[in-house]
C-alpha cells in the first residue's frame, strides 16, 4: 500500500482527486505523452504557452510533447446523440518555464464533460471544481463569469473585432482608466462606454451582484446568459463551501475557443489561479465536432507555492536500545507499542531531523 506520508503535495492531491472524480462518474483517461505539431501550433490560442517541444518521429512526422490534455482528449474523441461522455485524468504535460525558459516536465489534473450537455452537468462541473480547490486548501476562493454576457456588450459597444478585442483586454485587467479613453477615441456610445465599465467593475458574491447585473442587462442575449448565471447560483447556493463562490465579470478566457460559463480558482499562498475552466463548444467545432463541453484543469505544480504545513511525524514512539540489547526484547519492545496502536521506530541513535512524539529507551522500559 502506498505510504502517502512520503509521496509530494502533487502525488497525494492526484490520489484525492481522483478518488473525487470517480465517485461522481468520471473514467480514468491515459493518453499518449505526443500528438501531431500541428495541432498545438493551429490551436495555440488555447494553450498557457504556445512553445511547445517538437521531434520527428521515425516516419518522418513533426510531433509534440503534449503541453495539454483537453486538445487531446477532444481530437481523439467522437460524438454519440444523447450522450455524456465524462473523463478525468492526471497526465504529466511539457512546458517551457515562462521563468527559467527552460523544459519542465509538470502534473496537471482535471476533467471533461463532452457531449449533449445541459444546466445540471455545468453545475456539476463547477461543484466539483470547488470541491477540487477545497482537498487542496480550506483556504480557497471560485470565481464565475459569463462570456455571453462579455460579448453581448462589447458586440454593442463596437462592431470592428480588433476594437472588441481590445475592449475585452482592458476589461479582464479592470483598467477603467484606458477603457473609457480607448471607448471614446473609437467613437463608443457614452452608454455602451457605462455598461462596460460597470461590468468590468462587478465583482462579490453572486447574492450581491446578481441583482446589479441584473440591472444592466437589457437585451435578450444579455437576459439569456444571466439567467444561465442565475440557475447555476441556485444550485450552487445550497452546496458546502458556497460562501467561497465569487462573480467576478471582468474574468476573461480566449473568446476563440470558450463560450458561456468561465471560471478560475486561487488558493491562498499562490501568485497565480490553479485552477481555470470554462465551456468550450467552440474549440470543439474548430476541431469538427458537433457536441458541447465543459471542464477544468489543475496546475499541480503551483501547489508548490502553497505555505508549506508542519511536516507529520515520522513515528509516535522513537525505541532506542543498546547495541548489545536481546532482539527477543526489541521485538517484544515494538509488538507492545503497536498493538496500543502506536507507530515505532526502533532505533540505536536518535536520527537526523527524526520528528517523533514519545521517546522510549528500552533499558528503562518507561517513556523519558
Amino acid at each position: 500500500m502506498t505510504d502517502q506520508g512520503l509521496l509530494k503535495s502533487e502525488e497525494r492531491a492526484v490520489y484525492a482527486l481522483r478518488r473525487l472524480y470517480r465517485h461522481y462518474g468520471y473514467l480514468p483517461y491515459r493518453m499518449s505523452k505526443f500528438e501531431e505539431y500541428e495541432l498545438y501550433v493551429q490551436n495555440k490560442d488555447f494553450l498557457i504557452s504556445d512553445r511547445v517541444i517538437p521531434f520527428t518521429d521515425t516516419n518522418g512526422r513533426l510531433m509534440a510533447l503534449k503541453p495539454d490534455v483537453t486538445l487531446s482528449i477532444v481530437k481523439n474523441g467522437e460524438d454519440r446523440t444523447g450522450c455524456k461522455q465524462k473523463l478525468s485524468y492526471n497526465e504529466n504535460v511539457y512546458r517551457v518555464d515562462r521563468k527559467s525558459g527552460q523544459y519542465r516536465e509538470l502534473m496537471q489534473a482535471g476533467l471533461e464533460c463532452i457531449g449533449d450537455l445541459d444546466g445540471y452537468d455545468l453545475f456539476e462541473a463547477v461543484s466539483l471544481a470547488a470541491k477540487s480547490l477545497a482537498l487542496l486548501s480550506p483556504d480557497y476562493v471560485l470565481e464565475l463569469s459569463h462570456l455571453g454576457l462579455l460579448n453581448a456588450f462589447l458586440e454593442e459597444a463596437a462592431g470592428d473585432e480588433t476594437l472588441r478585442r481590445r475592449l475585452a483586454a482592458l476589461v479582464a485587467g479592470k483598467n477603467l482608466h484606458d477603457l473609457r479613453r480607448l471607448c471614446r477615441a473609437s467613437g463608443v456610445s457614452a452608454e455602451a462606454e457605462e455598461r462596460l465599465c460597470a461590468l468590468a467593475g462587478l465583482s462579490g458574491s453572486p447574492a450581491e451582484v446578481l441583482p446589479r447585473l441584473r440591472a444592466l442587462c437589457t437585451g435578450a442575449a444579455e437576459a439569456e446568459a444571466l439567467g444561465e448565471l442565475e440557475a447555476l447560483w441556485n444550485l450552487l447556493a445550497g452546496e458546502e463551501g458556497a460562501e467561497k463562490i465569487r462573480l467576478d465579470l471582468s474574468l476573461v478566457s480566449d473568446m476563440n475557443y470558450y463560450n458561456g460559463l468561465v471560471f478560475k480558482g486561487f488558493l491562498k499562498g499562490v501568485y497565480e489561479s490553479v485552477l481555470s475552466g470554462g465551456q468550450y463548444d467552440k474549440l470543439l467545432q474548430k476541431l469538427g465536432r458537433s457536441s458541447r463541453a465543459v471542464g477544468f484543469a489543475i496546475y499541480l505544480d503551483l501547489l508548490e507555492g502553497l505555505e508549506r504545513r508542519p511536516r507529520e511525524l515520522d513515528a509516535d514512539v522513537l525505541l532506542l536500545y543498546s547495541p548489545g540489547a536481546d532482539p527477543a526484547a526489541v521485538a517484544a519492545q515494538v509488538r507492545r507499542l503497536t498493538e496500543a496502536g502506536k507507530s515505532v521506530s526502533a532505533q540505536k541513535a536518535v536520527p537526523p531531523r527524526f520528528r517523533y512524539g514519545e521517546l522510549i529507551r528500552l533499558e528503562e522500559a518507561s517513556p523519558c
